[in-house]
C-alpha cells in the first residue's frame, strides 16, 4: 500500500515541505552562497529559490491537464507538486524580506495550483498518489497540511484573497477525510492535523468529531517513546509535526505530551556525529543515514514551549537547513530565542525493552545492540569509523543466518542464541502428489537429524568489545562472519577476495580507518573463501570483512576502538 524503498516524494514533502521539494535547489538557494545564519534566511533563501524555479517549471498551458502543476523526475504530475507549489508561493508573496513580496504574479500561479488540486480530486474530495496509492484519504491529508497552511498564513497576514481560491479544495478534501480510512499508524495523526487545520479556516462539526473518532483509539507511542512504525528518519517526524498541529489548532495540549516523550528518547538515539539511529524503523528508513535536521519544527517548538535546554541544544543541531518560512509565519514560537542549551547524554548505557535494542554510549564511542529480530546485531562506530553491522552465518541446511531467538543480558555480557534443527524424512505408505508433498512432511518420521546451536556473547571493555561467536552441533558446517564497514574509509591487514569487489578475508589482525579514527579488530582466519553461503543474506553494501571456519567453530573477535 506504500511504497517501499527510498523516501517517497511525499515523505520528503511532509518533512521538510514544499520549498526544499517541489524542485531540485541548492540548500542556500545558490549553488556558491554561504549558509545563511539564521533560520529565518535559511528558509527565505529555499524558498525564494523554489519560487524562482516553479515560475520556470510549473505547467501554464492553457490547453494541458497539467496545467498547475509541476511534473516530477520521471515525468508524473501529482497533487503534491502542486500543493507545495502553492505553499511556497505563498509564504514568499507574504514575506516582507522575500524577493517576491506581493508579487501578483505569484497569485496568479497559486490559482493555477489550485485549479489542478481541484481536478485532481475524485467525487469524495480525495486525490491519488500516483507511485501507490489511488483516491487515498491519508495522502490527501499530506497534500492538504501543505495547502491549508498557505491558506491559513494568507490569512493570518491579511491576504483572504489566496484564502478563498484554496477554499474549494480545502472543503472538498475535508469531507473526504472525514469519512476516509487510512493505511498505517501514522495516516491517523496526518488526517487529524488536515482536519484541524481546514476546521481553523472553515469550521464543520464533522471534521472535529472524525479527529475525535480517530484520537479515541489512543496515541500508539510506547515505553521507549517510539510510534508504532519506529520511524526514526521519516514517521516519527511526520507524527511529532501532526500531533502539534492538532494541539495547536484544536487547543489540546495534551497532546504534546507523546511528542515530548519522543523528542527525549531521541536524544538516546544519536550517535556522536550527529546521526540518527535508523536501525529500530519498521519503514523505508531502516539503515538509512540520516540527521536531526527533519525535526526541526517539532523540537523548536517543543523547545521554546517547554523551555527545554536539551531540546534546545538538538533544535540548534538541526540547525537551519529543516526551517521551512510557511511555518516561521504561521508559528511565531518558532522565531522565538532559544533557552540556554543543556548538554545531550553522551555516557549511558541504556535498555530500550519495547524496541527490543540496548545503546551504549561513551563520547566519541557509539553502539548499537539488537536484541532480536535482526541479523545486525551489533553496530558500532568510533568517530568517522562506522561499522555498519556484525553477522554470523553458517551454511547449515540454507537456514544457518543467524537472526537471535533470545538475547540476554547477564552480568557484563549480552548473549544472543540461536538454535537449528533439520531432518531427513522416511517413506509414507500413500500416495503423494505435487500438492500433498509439503503437508506430508508433518507426518513423516524423521531420520538422520541435524541440529546446531549458534550464538554470540557481546561484552563492552574499554574502549570497544569482545564477540565470542560459537556454532556447535553438527560438524564441519561451513561458517562466515561478516564485519561490514562504511564505504569511504580503509582497510589494512585485510586480503581481497579476487572478481568480489568490496569483499575482504582476515587471517590476523586489521584496521578500519576513516578521518582520524579507527576501528582495529580480530584475530582472525580465513581457511575458506566460501563467503555468500546458502540461504545467507547477501554482503551489505560497503567494505565487508569476512573470518571463515567449521563447527566446532569458537572464536573471540576484539574490536578496539582509537
Amino acid at each position: 500500500m506504500n511504497s517501499p524503498g527510498p523516501f517517497s516524494r511525499r515523505d520528503v514533502l511532509a518533512i521538510l515541505g514544499a520549498a526544499g521539494t517541489a524542485v531540485a535547489v541548492d540548500r542556500t538557494g545558490s549553488a556558491d552562497a554561504q549558509a545563511p545564519a539564521s533560520p529565518l534566511e535559511s528558509a527565505l533563501a529555499r524558498n525564494d529559490a523554489a519560487v524562482r524555479a516553479l515560475l520556470d517549471n510549473q505547467i501554464t498551458d492553457a490547453a494541458s491537464p497539467w496545467r498547475g502543476c509541476v511534473p516530477d523526475q520521471v515525468g508524473l504530475h501529482s497533487a503534491g507538486s502542486a500543493s507545495g507549489a502553492a505553499e511556497t508561493l505563498t509564504a514568499s508573496f507574504i514575506h516582507p524580506r522575500s524577493r517576491f513580496h506581493a508579487d501578483n504574479a505569484l497569485v496568479d500561479r497559486i490559482r493555477l495550483a489550485a485549479g489542478f488540486l481541484e481536478r485532481a480530486q475524485s467525487p469524495q474530495g480525495n486525490i491519488d498518489l500516483l507511485t501507490t496509492n489511488f483516491n487515498s484519504p491519508p495522502d490527501t491529508g499530506f497534500v492538504v497540511h501543505n495547502v491549508a497552511t498557505a491558506a491559513a498564513i494568507a490569512r493570518l497576514h491579511g491576504h483572504e484573497e489566496i484564502a478563498r481560491i484554496l477554499q474549494t479544495f480545502l472543503t472538498k478534501a475535508g469531507a473526504g477525510m472525514a469519512a476516509g480510512g487510512v493505511h498505517t499508524p501514522n495516516h491517523r495523526w496526518v488526517i487529524a492535523s488536515a482536519l484541524a487545520q481546514v476546521n481553523e479556516l472553515y469550521p464543520d462539526a464533522r471534521y472535529v468529531r472524525r479527529i475525535d473518532e480517530w484520537l479515541a483509539e489512543g496515541i500508539d507511542i510506547d515505553d521507549d517513546g517510539q510510534f508504532t512504525e519506529r520511524s526514526t528518519l521519516v514517521y516519527n517526524i511526520v507524527t511529532d509535526r501532526a500531533l502539534i498541529v492538532t494541539a495547536a489548532k484544536l487547543r489540546r495540549p495534551e497532546l504534546l505530551d507523546p511528542v515530548r516523550r519522543n523528542l527525549n528518547a531521541l536524544q538516546y538515539l544519536l550517535h556522536a556525529d550527529g546521526e540518527v539511529v535508523s536501525e529500530i524503523s519498521r519503514r523505508q528508513d531502516q539503515f538509512a543515514r540520516g540527521t536531526v535536521t527533519g525535526y526541526w519544527f517539532p523540537l523548536t517548538y517543543m523547545a521554546v514551549r517547554d523551555q527545554d535546554g536539551q531540546l534546545s541544544t538538538l533544535a540548534d543541531a538541526a540547525g537551519s537547513a529543516g526551517a521551512r518560512l510557511s511555518a516561521l509565519l504561521e508559528y511565531p514560537e518558532l522565531s522565538q530565542p532559544l533557552p540556554s542549551p543543556r548538554p545531550l547524554p553522551d555516557n549511558f548505557e541504556k535498555a530500550f525493552d519495547e524496541i527490543g535494542i540496548a545503546r551504549i554510549r561513551r563520547g566519541p564511542l557509539s553502539a548499537t545492540l539488537v536484541l532480536g529480530g535482526s541479523s545486525r546485531f551489533l553496530a558500532l562506530r568510533y568517530g568517522d569509523a562506522v561499522m555498519e553491522g556484525v553477522r554470523f552465518a553458517t551454511s547449515f541446511f540454507g537456514k544457518g543466518q543467524f537472526i537471535p531467538q533470545t538475547a540476554t543480558k547477564r552480568a557484563a555480557a549480552y548473549e544472543f542464541r540461536h538454535s537449528l534443527e533439520a531432518p531427513y524424512y522416511q517413506p509414507l505408505r500413500e500416495k503423494i502428489t505435487a500438492r500433498t508433498w509439503d503437508e506430508s512432511r508433518r507426518r513423516r518420521s524423521q531420520s538422520e537429524v541435524c541440529r546446531l546451536e549458534q550464538s554470540a556473547d557481546v561484552t563492552e571493555v574499554t574502549n570497544g568489545f569482545r564477540l565470542r561467536l560459537r556454532a556447535d552441533g553438527t560438524r564441519g558446517v561451513p561458517v562466515a562472519i561478516e564485519l561490514s564497514f562504511r564505504d569511504g574509509g580503509t582497510l589494512d591487514g585485510c586480503r581481497p577476495i579476487p572478481d568480489m569487489p568490496g569483499t575482504f578475508v582476515l587471517e590476523g589482525r586489521g584496521t578500519y580507518r576513516a578521518g582520524r579514527h579507527e576501528i582495529r579488530f580480530g584475530p582472525g582466519d580465513a581457511p575458506h573463501r566460501y563467503t555468500q553461503l546458502r540461504g545467507a543474506e547477501a554482503r551489505l553494501p560497503g567494505l565487508s570483512v569476512y573470518i571463515t571456519g567449521y563447527t566446532p567453530f569458537d572464536r573471540t573477535i576484539s574490536l578496539d576502538c582509537g
